[in-house]
């Protein structure tokens, strides 16, 4: 249900999504085979995450398995033991209480607020290293604005000008799209949703289901991982918005909606941090 509202909060979806794909072109085209992009991770129930060293993944925060859930991913198909979940230091889910507020008022700039200050970022250690998948490596610049990415997701979906199908399920075929990203800050990368006349061939914007999935830069083992779907809002002044009231349902997905992806060339120390530590931590335990 938690999830459910994060993206009722004008899609603080996470983008926690499928793909939302283009009106004018047939989904056929924006479908891959699971082949494709063989790091996916996914997680319990929905959400993805990425392969990006053996026996590691990383994931949006509020999209990690959380207690009480499966204690498994899955990863190539195949169902991978979790050792343990470790969130960026100082993370806080999106408190119920601002989310019903907003939807309750139609004022979402709180909720807004929020998501925009919190490090959406964890790191999952598996039980074993993986062997049968190539980890993805980490985009380690700061050059991300104006970048061409791929995103990857088996969500919900839908079109721009009808929105996300509200029935879709959130665990679909997986699908790829492709974006610009136009705006970048310490915790983001972010990148809109456009319409046919300004859009890429196969534009398109993540959907309810994969929060913690990829932004690639690259093509095949050139592959880099450079952000985490997280979460996405209407613009002020978008015409959803000046028509939708609360009661009314919430339409995501249409076309000018902003999608937000944690910034992973801000997160790599504390990545390799985490990793490191374990590693020094597993090479003294088997000197003893």
């Amino acid at each position: 249900m938690r999830r459910h509202l994060l993206f009722v909060l004008l899609a603080i979806s996470a983008t926690a999504n499928a793909v939302v794909i283009r009106s004018d072109v047939a989904d056929a085209k924006y479908r891959v085979p699971a082949s494709a992009f063989p790091a996916l991770v996914d997680m319990p129930g929905e959400g993805h995450g990425v392969l990006i060293a053996p026996q590691w993944v990383v994931t949006a925060a509020h999209a990690a398995p959380m207690q009480g859930m499966e204690d498994e991913v899955s990863i190539g198909g195949v169902a991978r033991k979790v050792k343990r979940v470790i969130t960026y230091p100082g993370y806080k889910g999106l408190p119920d209480k601002l989310v019903k507020q907003a939807v309750a008022s139609g004022d979402f700039s709180k909720a807004h607020a929020f998501l925009a200050s919190s490090n959406d970022i964890a790191l999952i250690e598996l039980a074993s290293p993986v062997t049968d998948v190539t980890p993805i490596p980490l985009y380690r610049g700061n050059k991300e604005v104006g970048m061409t990415v791929e995103l990857v997701g088996n969500g919900a979906t839908g079109n721009g000008t009808v929105g996300q199908d509200p029935h879709s399920s959130h665990r679909t075929v997986l699908r790829r799209a492709f974006n610009v990203i136009v705006g970048a800050d310490a915790r983001y990368v972010w990148y809109r949703f456009d319409p046919p006349s300004s859009a890429l061939s196969l534009e398109g914007i993540t959907g309810s289901g994969d929060s913690g999935g990829p932004l690639l830069i690259g093509d095949g083992s050139s592959r880099q991982l450079v952000g985490l779907a997280s979460w996405s809002k209407y613009p002020p002044g978008h015409p959803f918005l000046s028509n939708w009231a609360p009661g009314r349902p919430f339409v995501e997905g249409l076309y000018g909606e902003i999608v937000y992806g944690v910034r992973i060339s801000s997160y790599i120390q504390w990545i390799e941090g985490v990793i490191s530590a374990q590693a020094s931590t597993r090479a003294s335990s088997v000197s003893r």
